[in-house]
């Protein structure tokens, strides 16, 4: 007993919910985080494989277990006329717009500037920059259902 008495002890509640804003934000940056682990891999000549659990049935036995299977993950960037490097920020499979004025794509010259403006556009997203786009494509994906 002498060691909980050396803690201190107090009466807490844990809190479910999290903001909404909030979990829109780390799930953009979730994604940001994949397309910057591709344009790495990319810039230093290797393939990048994202790996997930699945849980497969044997035909055979009838038993089920758990393997490692690749995840698809799809790049947000493409080269571009003359050479350059476009990219845009997806939420879901919507296209954000990145302006006022209906931008949807970033241009950049090499791998490496690739790389750096991904890490801005982590940056901007946990500063909060984003919040608008996500709420506009958000509705519009309700609006699609009809709801």
């Amino acid at each position: 007993m002498t060691v909980l008495s050396a803690l201190k002890l107090v009466s807490a509640t844990r809190t479910r919910t999290v903001d909404p804003v909030q979990q829109s934000r780390s799930k953009l940056v979730e994604k940001l985080n994949e397309q910057l682990n591709i344009a790495q891999a990319k810039l230093n000549g290797r393939a990048y494989a994202p790996t997930k659990l699945r849980t497969v049935t044997d035909a055979a036995t009838g038993e089920s277990k758990t393997v490692e299977v690749s995840k698809r993950v799809r790049e947000w960037f493409w080269n571009g006329d003359a050479g350059v490097i476009n990219m845009c920020v997806k939420y879901g499979a919507t296209t954000l717009y990145l302006n006022k004025k209906n931008a949807t794509a970033i241009q950049v010259g090499t791998q490496q500037e690739l790389v750096d403006v991904i890490k801005s556009l982590i940056t901007a997203t946990i500063a909060g920059e984003f919040d608008d786009a996500i709420a506009n494509a958000k509705k519009a994906t309700r609006e699609g259902f009809g709801k």
